[in-house]
């Protein structure tokens, strides 16, 4: 998701009107993969997070409004529905009617198709909206989310979730790019999943435009944010933006840390329930914040 259409190989050339061109395996510069989920399947996410996570951010009372969130570069939408269902406890071919009024999720890719075919396959449309956006096209962002939000009364969402998008934004935009990514989401947000790509996976990106003779990320010899991205990603959020690291829930099988984050300060801490994390995580980390 979220690279500015302006490269030679945008997304209009890949699926182009009339001539749609199914991309080959590695040959997608914004990480829009037509089957993202076949290699990076939802449940290695889900297994680290709580499934009352939300409803221990977000307690809520019978007339409360629902929990807001923001999923950006959401792909075919695979990951979002399985986070939907895992917040709300519901079993596959299970839906709830109320459902939609604890938790609406606003989902959003720069690529079309993947975003049509999210719309179509999803059980819960009363609950998802899927839309097209180039997530760092200040006008676009600005008008779509803020007609989302105004639906209930509301300025920010209560969580963003960015899974695996942090590299994308940084091949495509730069340092500068990534850090101004950041700052929108932070800005956007009271709480911030983030799960930041490792610098391996840059290398690997970049290997295989090559390997199919494309061209290569523009910025991607020029980056001086490298090396330990989750480190660095902290450090941004932390220190530039104002968010607070709240925990880390520990590595998928892929090796990506899925890191909350909290925005502005904090009054209260609640530690998370040893039942609730898995043994050997940083406990002096393992903190929900409301």
């Amino acid at each position: 998701m979220a690279a500015s259409t302006k490269q030679n190989f945008g997304v209009e050339e890949a699926v182009s009107e009339g001539k749609k061109q199914v991309l080959e395996p590695g040959a997608a510069p914004f990480g829009n993969f037509p089957h993202y989920s076949r290699f990076h399947p939802p449940e290695q996410r889900l297994r680290l997070l709580p499934p009352e996570l939300l409803r221990r951010l977000f307690p809520q009372g019978p007339q409360t409004k629902p929990i807001l969130g923001l999923d950006v570069g959401c792909n075919s939408g695979d990951l979002s529905v399985a986070l939907y269902k895992h917040f709300l406890s519901l079993r596959d071919g299970e839906t709830c009617s109320d459902a939609s009024r604890e938790l609406r999720l606003l989902c959003c890719d720069i690529d079309p198709t993947l975003v049509e075919r999210a719309e179509k396959e999803c059980p819960f449309p009363d609950a998802l909206t899927f839309i097209t956006l180039d997530f760092m096209n200040q006008r676009k962002r600005k008008a779509l989310l803020s007609s989302f939000l105004s639906q209930f009364g509301c300025s920010v969402f209560d969580i963003g979730f960015c899974m695996s998008i942090t590299m994308w934004i940084h091949l495509n935009h730069g340092d500068h790019g990534l850090w101004e990514f950041l700052a929108h989401l932070s800005s956007l947000c009271h709480y911030l999943l983030v799960e930041p790509q490792p610098w391996k996976c840059y290398r690997a990106a970049a290997r295989r435009l090559r390997k199919l003779g494309l061209h290569d990320f523009d910025h991607f010899h020029s980056l001086a944010i490298r090396g330990d991205m989750a480190s660095q990603i902290v450090k941004i959020l932390t220190q530039d933006h104002g968010m607070e690291l709240v925990c880390c829930f520990g590595n998928t099988s892929w090796d990506r840390s899925l890191l909350l984050f909290r925005a502005g300060q904090t009054t209260e801490t609640h530690l998370i329930p040893e039942s609730l994390v898995e043994e050997g995580k940083e406990r002096n980390r393992l903190r929900f914040w409301r």
